[in-house]
């Protein structure tokens, strides 16, 4: 089975975001870069089609030579083979990488492709959609089990108050979100194993972004808290203050 994971470096979910000064972008010095948790769940299940149903597991990604650090930490989880595209930094517009992703997986046979249901720093949530549509491939979305077996697939997918299942031929594209397995640790083996594992680089000419982030801002401070008594006689203040400022009861 020749399984292909479209991966994305993202900042550390601890790691302190500081805006620039011109408010148009995120002062990156000092960030740790981690493999986009959601892409951890889609490189897991693509080792596991792998192992029970042989082949190989392609890791793709979009960006600068500084993510092939974070490309590694793919390989080694156990991915075969990774391609890094080039380009300067990420586009904004996730449709100029989904094209650019789409542009690279259909110079391949791939029976399954995986991505993240979404990544944690835009939060766009459609990046997997988007190359399907490209592909004219079928797309499930927000897959928390899949089974595939003889050319075909089902999978429980998440929806709004509870889970769908659907059935499928491939190819596929599969987006994986939380439950859908355990990523493994990376052994000692693994990480030495990395270091030699390939990466080849693609050239594509981008296309002109349409979507343009034109600033950058902090949320509002929260509101400092406040302690309106003690004990049981605090109880009906407490009410009335949820009932007619929080407005949450």
């Amino acid at each position: 089975m020749n399984v292909a994971v479209c991966m994305k470096q993202t900042p550390d979910t601890e790691a302190q975001i500081k805006i620039s000064d011109d408010g148009t972008s995120i002062v990156q010095e000092g960030i740790k870069w981690i493999i986009n948790p959601y892409d951890e769940f889609a490189i897991e299940e693509g080792l596991r089609l792998t192992e029970k149903h042989g082949g190989e597991v392609t890791l793709i990604s979009l960006g600068p030579p500084s993510i092939e650090k974070t490309i590694r930490e793919g390989l080694a989880m156990g991915a075969h083979k990774a391609i890094r595209i080039d380009a300067p930094a990420v586009p904004d517009d996730p449709m100029v990488t989904a094209k650019a992703l789409a542009e690279v997986l259909k110079e391949e046979s791939y029976d399954v492709i995986l991505f993240g249901k979404q990544a944690i720093d835009d939060d766009h949530t459609q990046m997997a959609s988007i190359v399907a549509s490209i592909l004219n491939l079928p797309a499930v979305t927000v897959v928390v089990e899949l089974s595939i077996e003889n050319g075909k697939g089902t999978a429980v997918r998440e929806i709004e108050g509870g889970h769908e299942k659907v059935s499928f031929n491939l190819p596929v594209i599969i987006s994986a979100q939380r439950g859908l397995n355990e990523p493994r640790y990376r052994s000692l083996k693994g990480i030495m194993a990395a270091k030699k594992k390939p990466i080849e680089v693609k050239s594509i000419a981008l296309d002109e972004a349409q979507l343009v982030i034109e600033t950058f801002s902090y949320p509002p401070p929260k509101k400092p808290g406040r302690i309106v008594g003690e004990g049981p006689d605090a109880v009906p203040e407490l009410v009335k203050l949820l009932r007619e400022e929080a407005k949450v009861i």
